[in-house]
């Protein structure tokens, strides 16, 4: 204040000077902090704001909000008026943080999704909850029918939370949230929470189609990359039994002893199988081969029936019968009768088995014809002889 006289009048000059404080408000999601001042500014100030003397914000609003907890000291100015710097320690609000954004993990496997939380001081919590986004009426309960059993609750109930849940199924593929109750009031955060994806394991043959002698690859692979195990070993089974281990199963060159059902594991769940998948092995007739019925001495007249057999994939379309020394083929299909047979008959038989990936000759077989014997010649030179 200053005092003039100018003849009979006094004049008095007035002059004030802002104090600037800092007041805190905590709600359920943040924390705000207001610059206010002891008289009202003229003008249309501009309000910094320091977070440990750095500026973080200039702004005409006198408020700074916070949406994380944190023990830094913040404090405002205007026009070179500071305020004392307030730390928001002890300040404390609702946030939660999830430990994992997403977790990738097998079918029949079991999973934890933890989170840790703060809530404010005088609160007394007194329920919290997971559930899945849009779907807090069918939330991952003890009792919910859709899990059946196979959820479990871990924490403390004042700073953690972890949700287990057993026997994964793919239909457990979804975002989890967590929300608590206290004696005053009930929070869920709008944030993300964990989205889980449970993946199972597929064999995939490459190609799908393999002709014996050529080089042929399985995969094993999951739709996601597992969380716990980036690069996992598999296990390979065929027909059930194990095979071998390793990333990718490599047959080159494949052989029709190769053909089978296929599945895989993940190593450290080898319980847990993929669906099996059949390898096909296609091949050219093996094995061909000559059968004659009835079997030993054949008689003049008689009847018989050779038979051609051979193995293939896809199986033989088509036999060819040749007799050795002639050239034009004697008979198709895979049997060849030959009725009243005669001397001239006798030789050496073979057949040629065809299909789309080759063809083979069987060895030959040799058919011997015995004369006809006359049985009323026979019996006179017997006659005869027994006379003499």
């Amino acid at each position: 204040m200053a005092l003039r006289t100018a003849g009979s009048v006094l004049v008095v000059f007035l002059w004030s000077v802002a104090d600037l404080q800092v007041k805190v408000t905590t709600t359920w999601w943040s924390t705000t902090l207001t610059c206010s001042t002891t008289c009202t500014l003229t003008g249309n100030p501009t309000y910094i704001w320091y977070r440990n003397s750095k500026i973080v914000q200039e702004d005409s609003s006198p408020s700074y909000s916070v949406y994380f907890k944190t023990e830094d000291r913040f404090y405002c100015a205007v026009k070179g008026i500071n305020s004392p710097a307030v730390s928001v320690e002890g300040h404390s609000y609702f946030h939660v943080t999830y430990t994992n954004q997403s977790v990738c993990t097998l079918k029949g496997s079991s999973v934890d999704i933890p989170c840790s939380y703060t809530f404010p001081s005088g609160h007394t919590v007194s329920e919290t909850k997971w559930y899945t986004k849009g779907k807090l009426d069918e939330a991952p309960q003890i009792l919910n029918p859709g899990y059946g059993g196979r959820v479990e609750y871990l924490g403390n109930m004042q700073s953690d939370s972890t949700l287990r849940i057993t026997d994964l199924r793919e239909e457990d593929s979804a975002e989890y949230k967590f929300r608590l109750r206290t004696d005053q009031t009930t929070w869920e955060p709008t944030f993300p929470g964990t989205t889980l994806t449970v993946t199972g394991l597929q064999v995939k043959v490459t190609p799908a189609t393999v002709t014996e002698g050529q080089k042929v690859t399985l995969t094993c692979s999951t739709t996601c990359t597992l969380t716990d195990n980036p690069n996992p070993t598999y296990i390979w089974y065929k027909n059930g039994h194990v095979t071998t281990q390793s990333n990718s199963l490599f047959l080159n060159p494949v052989s029709s002893e190769d053909t089978g059902r296929y599945s895989c594991a993940v190593e450290g769940h080898e319980d847990l199988y993929s669906a099996e998948e059949t390898l096909t092995v296609t091949y050219g007739p093996k094995n061909t081969s000559v059968s004659v019925s009835p079997s030993g001495e054949i008689v003049e007249g008689s009847s018989v029936t050779l038979t051609c057999s051979s193995d293939a994939n896809p199986p033989v379309d088509k036999y060819t019968w040749y007799k050795k020394n002639v050239t034009s083929p004697k008979a198709s299909g895979q049997s060849y009768s030959i009725t009243n047979i005669i001397s001239e008959d006798r030789g050496e038989y073979y057949c040629e088995a065809q299909n789309g990936r080759g063809s083979m000759n069987s060895t030959a077989l040799m058919i011997i014809v015995a004369g006809k014997v006359n049985l009323q010649n026979f019996n006179a030179k017997l006659h005869d002889s027994i006379s003499c």
